[in-house]
Order: C-alpha cells, then sequence, then structure tokens
C-alpha cells in the first residue's frame, strides 16, 4: 500500500484569482512506514505573495526567482504520484491549486493521475467533533514535536501530517501490520486470519493469590443464590 502525504505553499488563499503554487513536499508511506523517498520542491510562482500569505511562509519574490517555475516540475510531481493514495489537510485547497496549474499546461485534473484522496481534515472532525483541528492542534493531542514549526513549509507540514495520520488511524489492523513486519517486507502476503493465527501471544497464569480470590467471589455468588452458581457448573477450559 502506498500513500503520498503532500501539502503546498501558495502564493495567496484563491487559485481561481491567479494565486500560484511556490512550494509542494511529497513524503512517501509504504504500508504505513516512512521510506524516506520525498519529494520536494519551491517553484517561481511568475508573480509576488500576498501580504498576509508572506507572512505565512516567509518565501519571498527574491528567494523564488531562481526557482523552477511548476510546467518545469509538474511530470515529475505526477509521475511520484501515480497510482498512490493521496493524504491532504484540507484537501480541496491544494487539489484546487494544483488542478488550476495543471489546466494551465493542458493537463487532465490531479486526481485523474492518483488513487484516492484522504482528507486528514475531515478524519479529524469526525473524530473530534467540536475540537480546533488544525494541524498545530493535533499535533498537540498526538504529542509530536512540532517546536521547529517557526513558518510553514510544504515538506515540514507533509513530515508532521505524515506522524499526525499514523497517530490518528492507528487501530488494531495497523498493530497486526506492525507485528508482522516482516511478513509484509518480504513480499509476503497474509489474510487477517493468517496474520492472526502467526501472532504469537503470552499467556499469563494466575497467581494462587488471584486463584482465592477467585474462589472467594464464587464463594459469595454460592451464598447469594443459597446453592451453587452457575459459575461452578461450567466446564473450565483445558490447562485453565
Amino acid at each position: 500500500m502506498r500513500q503520498i502525504i503532500l501539502d503546498t505553499e501558495t502564493t495567496g488563499l484563491n487559485a481561481r484569482t491567479g494565486d500560484r503554487i511556490i512550494e509542494i513536499g511529497c513524503v512517501e508511506l509504504v504500508n504505513r512506514r516512512l521510506t524516506g523517498n520525498n519529494l520536494h520542491f519551491y517553484v517561481n510562482p511568475e508573480r509576488d505573495s500576498d501580504p498576509g500569505a508572506l507572512a505565512v511562509h516567509g518565501l519571498t519574490t527574491e528567494f523564488l526567482s531562481d526557482k523552477p517555475k511548476f510546467a518545469e516540475v509538474a511530470n515529475e510531481i505526477l509521475d511520484f504520484v501515480t497510482g498512490a493514495d493521496i493524504i491532504i489537510h484540507n484537501a480541496p485547497f491544494d487539489i484546487g491549486f494544483l488542478d488550476a496549474e495543471l489546466a494551465l499546461l493542458g493537463k487532465p485534473s490531479f486526481k485523474e493521475h492518483c488513487g484516492e484522496v484522504i482528507d486528514t481534515l475531515v478524519q479529524a472532525k469526525q473524530i473530534f467533533p467540536g475540537k480546533r483541528n488544525s494541524l498545530d492542534a493535533l499535533c498537540d493531542r498526538f504529542g509530536i514535536s512540532n517546536a521547529h514549526r517557526t513558518l510553514h513549509g510544504a515538506l515540514l507540514d507533509s513530515e508532521l501530517l505524515a506522524e499526525v495520520y499514523l497517530a490518528m488511524t492507528r487501530g488494531q489492523e495497523s498493530l497486526v501490520i506492525d507485528m508482522l513486519g516482516e511478513t509484509v517486507a518480504t513480499g509476503n502476503v497474509a489474510t487477517p486470519r493468517m496474520q492472526i493465527e502467526a501472532l504469537t501471544l503470552p499467556v499469563i497464569a494466575a497467581t494462587a493469590e488471584e486463584l482465592a480470590a477467585h474462589d472467594a467471589v464464587l464463594d459469595g455468588l454460592d451464598k447469594a443464590v443459597k446453592g451453587t452458581s452457575v459459575w461452578r457448573t461450567q466446564p473450565t477450559a483445558e490447562g485453565a
């Protein structure tokens, strides 16, 4: 399973009025593990950033003036995401800008190049209704350090979002995947039943004190029903 965490920085908030992408960062996950195979570009938008946006990302027109234009990196971006599921925080914003850039080049929309688009903002609102669900708020909630994040940056935000996504979606299924990582890494395909059967679970025997306490509870139940409680009539599992 290949997933790409994606984030962009832009000159402003509205692609429809001519704002452009100035940075794109992509972080690769394979089977819920960071691979280190990331993609990152600063992009010359051929226009200035709005003052409000500049205060957020700090990428000046001068800094971006010698960076490649989107047309020069578009194919590399599309090749990198092709076939992968894409994970974005507030997906409509980034997808809107990507579609606008691709439209200028006469290319199909972004979603036609990738698999499912997963919006972590939507997921967070479902899990934490009524709470703040910005990336910073989610980092605080899951104990993920973002102390080095003084300005927004596409690659840094993608790396943080990858940690948030893994924490937010870590359930029983991912626990099995984590415990059986070697099986996945070697390319052997295991069904959920095979995965569960492959687990070695510890058997912890009750201590003498715990057995005595258990018998005391049963004695109390016998007394309450003035006879033998149902718990004494059930067969005991072999070896219990």
